[in-house]
């Protein structure tokens, strides 16, 4: 069978995907969590969740993409290069949404981070290669699209367009590159500019995404632009998530320990924290 690796891929991704779809809590136990994966340590949920998609389109796109550029990764460098950069970048993608929304109340699932590791992996490991997208006439040069990927990725993520998981995206294509030259770097050095500069753009993305969670550095072009609001609503429920995450870590704390075991700091948060998050209502929980 030629292409076994791509093919395997799309196969049990197709499976479970139909699974999913037929079994909600299948789905539900199988995708991306902060909570679940850091509260009750279902860290398979960071590899699950790239095999399960929220319909057919969302899997038909990520297919289409992964086995494009999948099957000439598997073509030229074998099936274990193109296993070792899908998995690492699903779980990059993982990685670097957990740390952007481990207080969130957050899920995700699908194979973009994978998929985008995989693309950025081609775009140097076969280098000069052009990449069509309609309805463009003609072929964008591979680093110009990863350059480009980038950014839109890193202002779609900064300004909550859509309901994609842009840090995914943007954590799986770099560890795709990273994967790709740590296993040849020779052939990733042969372009040196053109690896630097994407790689350095990587890296001042990832440190802003790490180092300013809460978008202090604020990238806008209209102050009431519908991005800002948006923006500014996220912002508001993040910081509710943090006091739901921390007030259930202290009740956790009381059912396991008893009330007892509270230091008075804790209590006066506990007590601080309920009434920030309930107020004085009678029927809070």
């Amino acid at each position: 069978m030629q292409f076994p690796a791509t093919i395997s891929i799309l196969v049990l991704t197709g499976l479970v995907t139909l699974a999913a779809f037929r079994k909600p809590e299948l789905r539900e136990r199988l995708v991306f969590n902060p909570y679940e994966i850091l509260r009750h340590k279902q860290f398979d949920r960071m590899l699950t969740s790239g095999l399960v998609h929220a319909n057919w389109p969302h899997f038909l796109f990520n297919a289409f993409s992964f086995c494009f550029f999948g099957r000439n990764i598997e073509l030229i460098y074998g099936a274990k290069t193109l296993l070792v950069v899908y998995v690492s970048s699903i779980l990059g993608g993982s990685l670097l949404s957990l740390m952007i929304h481990r207080r969130d109340d957050y899920r995700s699932l699908g194979a973009s981070g994978g998929v985008c590791g995989v693309i950025f992996a081609s775009i140097f490991l076969l280098p000069g290669g052009a990449i069509m997208i309609p309805p463009i006439p003609f072929g964008i040069p591979a680093y110009a699209y990863a350059i480009g990927f980038l950014v839109l990725s890193f202002i779609g993520q900064r300004r909550h367009i859509g309901n994609i998981g842009h840090d995914a995206h943007l954590g799986g294509a770099i560890v795709g590159l990273l994967i790709a030259t740590a296993m040849y770097p020779s052939l990733v050095f042969a372009a040196p500019w053109m690896f630097l500069a994407v790689l350095g753009l990587s890296v001042v993305i990832l440190l802003v995404l790490i180092f300013d969670p809460g978008h202090m550095l604020e990238f806008r072009w209209s102050n009431r632009s519908p991005g800002n609001e948006r923006s500014r609503e996220y912002d508001e429920n993040r910081a509710r998530n943090r006091k739901i995450s921390e007030m259930d870590r202290l009740l956790d704390k009381v059912s396991k320990e008893g009330v007892g075991k509270l230091s008075e700091s804790e209590r006066k948060k506990l007590s601080r924290l309920s009434k920030e998050i309930y107020g004085n209502r009678a029927d809070r929980p």
